[in-house]
């Protein structure tokens, strides 16, 4: 077990960087800082749990910033017509999903290249949300007690969101691990060839892979208009490239069929760590954002390196 342990060297990472910045700072291991990591991180940990599926097919999603964002202005939109807030989560989530398969079904059945197919929808979804916003917030009043508290709620001086990415962690491990499905999705991104031609329907799953990622977007754009009380036109912009870093800081192979979803819990730890700690040691969102890059580059090379 310590010798796992040891070769972990992300886990390793993060712990000597936490014990650093504790030192400098000792707030950063107090109980309430580290509920605040959690809640930050969880957002970024639902997305980076249906990155994690798309990945391992060999894919990649683009698009879930701009899915987080439509989905979020959906459900806020259709609360202020006078829609009931549970219906509108509903028809949000649906549209999340629908948006990913659609993403899917560009990528197995019009054979195009993911990079490609995402980076178009994330354009034209970022340009929707704006046009259904018109480029302004849609704040949300009555929302009731599910809406308001799926985003800002407490249970046992707990945020919620927690309780949601843990829940969804713990979903996604035993999918991937304990079902067919998941099996097949490990084959796909191992040899999608083999993986057809012994009778797996690889277009079905890889458009339900999408569909996943788009259902879990959604859900993350539900929670932060619940917390924000308000649909950003904004909302989700540079997700999709915290949700990647997470997943490829875990372990996951940007080639498909290696990885594992308590790999993409660790990475999309050590992501909010990261931002949690420069946000207390007061470097400049700037400076924050060019260390993100090199953090991500780090995590690419680390994968081409462990082929």
């Amino acid at each position: 077990m310590l010798k796992k342990i040891l070769n972990n060297k992300p886990l390793i990472g993060l712990i000597i960087f936490s014990i650093i910045v504790s030192i400098i700072n000792p707030r950063f291991l107090s109980f309430m800082n580290i509920l605040n990591v959690l809640r930050q991180t969880s957002v970024n940990s639902i997305i980076a749990i249906g990155m994690t599926l798309v990945i391992l097919t060999a894919g990649i999603d683009l698009s879930v910033g701009s899915i987080l964002a439509i989905s979020g202005a959906f459900c806020a939109g259709m609360i202020a017509f006078g829609f009931n807030p549970i219906i509108s989560i509903i028809l949000a989530l649906g549209a999340g999903f629908l948006f990913g398969m659609f993403n899917g079904l560009l990528v197995s059945k019009g054979k195009l290249q993911p990079f490609i197919v995402t980076l178009v929808t994330m354009t034209l979804l970022r340009g929707a949300t704006l046009v259904f916003t018109d480029g302004k917030p849609i704040p949300v009043r009555n929302g009731g007690i599910i809406f308001d508290n799926i985003g800002e709620g407490y249970f046992l001086n707990i945020p919620i969101p927690i309780y949601i990415m843990v829940l969804l962690f713990i979903s996604g491990y035993f999918f991937l691990t304990h079902t067919k499905f998941g099996r097949y999705i490990y084959a796909i991104g191992g040899n999608e060839e083999a993986t057809k031609l012994s009778g797996i329907n690889t277009d079905k799953v890889k458009i339900m892979v999408y569909g996943i990622s788009g259902l879990l977007s959604a859900l993350a754009g539900i929670i932060i208009t619940s917390r924000l009380w308000s649909a950003q036109p904004t909302a989700g912009s540079g997700y999709e490239l915290d949700a990647i870093a997470a997943v490829v800081l875990g372990g996951t192979s940007l080639s498909g069929g290696v990885g594992r979803i308590t790999g993409t819990a660790l990475g999309a730890i050590i992501i909010g760590v990261l931002g949690n700690a420069l946000n207390l040691l007061d470097v400049s969102s700037y400076y924050q954002m060019m260390i993100k890059a090199l953090v991500i580059l780090a995590a690419v090379l680390m994968d081409r390196k462990s082929k």
